[in-house]
């Protein structure tokens, strides 16, 4: 008979001896962290102790110390030579920064990123598609050696056209497709899903296939809010008939964090086996209790080489409420998955708007080909206006326009304008969307 899933107090009791090691490991060598903790006593009970005696760590603080001790800064617990790995941040937010792995804490986020595939019910008779451009952000590096290891057929997609990439996927009939939820839609419009065929029968033949040939059954997606969020789901797995939608997170400085849980679409685990977690008020600190939303914190626990000590990432969630899922697992539960982040929320005439609310209202309508909001402050003032891209075939779409503007009235009680505009003019993404421009 199989083990039944760690019980609360089993992980705590798991989590309390990792942190334990982990603090025994980096304070008498990681410089950065020995001045940062000088006059602290590092010693701890509980992992309650741990929080209340241990201060955040701020990616202004990681960012200020790559500047002040270029290039790697002074987080690292072993000399230059133990380490095998370099990442960098994808620097959306800011300046990026640069990560180095160990070979051991480089195999202890492969077997974080096993967990997702296990989770989505992947396995050694899958054949992955990698769709990214391997560039020097770590997910991708990390899901595909993670596809290795579970015994899965990895086929890279970096350096190709979506056209090419679409080729490969249908060719090699692939199963399971990983990307960013802006891309799968991307990949789905090069192919022509979804679009009414027009006259011409070359414009009306798919790029690959149809997509009743795909034999896509699982689209793995991270890097931005949408594999969560219903609206985007449902869209995607009506473009990709067959395929169910599974989200995760994860970040350069921390690994991959979450997995989706296999009885409840959208709600996402913390892989508690490998880091702590807490939720917090993004303002005071102050810690949150289940269904407020906050700011999650994260330590890992296995990465002793580049450490982090309750890093604050930024990251909007909901803690749910029950202390056992439905799934039979009791790590910690995000409803929503990741709302959004600290730095995306506008306030436009007293309304919290977060990018994924706009999401939520946009990605049901199938006359939508892309979208970009604006964002103008005037006399300190945050105003807020869509553009959007319809596809073609799109009947009416001045009708369309005044349809979604209805829609945000009723949603947010505020008058957002919608203009339409020429077809092919907003920009496709492949990595993290940018859909959000301020001026």
């Amino acid at each position: 008979m199989a083990k039944a899933f760690a019980s609360r107090e089993e992980i705590a009791a798991h989590q309390l001896a990792k942190l334990r090691e982990l603090i025994g490991a980096i304070i008498p060598a990681n410089r950065f962290y020995k001045k940062k903790l000088a006059g602290i006593q590092t010693e701890f009970a509980s992992l309650e102790e741990f929080s209340e005696k241990i201060p955040f760590t701020t990616k202004q603080e990681l960012v200020a110390d790559q500047g002040s001790n270029p290039p790697y800064g002074t987080n690292l617990t072993f000399p230059l030579d133990h380490y095998t790995r370099f990442h960098q941040t994808s620097g959306t937010m800011g300046a990026p920064l640069r990560w180095l792995d160990t070979p051991e804490s480089w195999n202890w986020m492969v077997e974080s990123w096993g967990q997702i595939f296990r989770a989505a019910g992947v396995g050694a008779s899958d054949r992955i598609y990698f769709a990214f451009s391997f560039g020097p952000f770590l997910g991708f590096w990390l899901a595909f050696d993670a596809g290795q290891k579970i015994g899965a057929l990895c086929i890279p997609g970096g350096g190709l056209s979506s056209e090419a990439r679409l080729k490969a996927i249908f060719e090699n009939e692939i199963t399971v497709l990983c990307c960013t939820p802006t891309y799968a839609f991307r990949l789905a419009e090069v192919a022509g899903f979804g679009v009414p065929p027009s006259g011409d029968p070359a414009s009306a033949r798919p790029k690959g296939g149809t997509p009743d040939q795909s034999r896509v059954r699982k689209i793995i997606v991270a890097g931005e809010p949408g594999g969560s969020i219903p609206a985007t789901r449902e869209r995607l797995e009506k473009l990709w008939p067959g395929a169910k939608v599974s989200d995760h997170h994860g970040m350069t400085e921390t690994g991959p964090v979450t997995y989706e849980c296999p009885a409840q679409p959208g709600v996402l685990h913390i892989n508690e086996s490998a880091y702590v977690a807490e939720i917090i008020h993004p303002q005071t600190g102050r810690k949150l209790s289940a269904s407020e939303t906050g700011e999650l914190v994260l330590t890992p626990l296995g990465r002793p080489g580049s450490p982090l000590l309750r890093y604050r990432t930024g990251d909007l969630v909901q803690l749910g409420n029950d202390p056992t899922c439905v799934c039979g697992r009791s790590d910690l539960s995000l409803r929503g998955g990741i709302l959004g982040r600290t730095d995306d929320m506008i306030i436009v005439r007293g309304m919290n708007i977060h990018p994924s609310a706009i999401d939520e209202v946009l990605r049901p309508n199938d006359e939508i080909a892309e979208y970009q909001a604006v964002v103008k402050t005037r006399s300190s003032l945050c105003e807020l206006s869509l553009r959007i891209e319809p596809k073609p075939g799109c009947e009416n779409a001045a009708a369309l326009a005044l349809r979604l503007e209805t829609q945000l009235q009723a949603i947010f009680n505020l008058r957002v304008p919608v203009v339409v505009v020429p077809a092919g003019s907003l920009p496709r993404f492949e990595m993290k969307a940018k859909r959000w421009i301020h001026g």
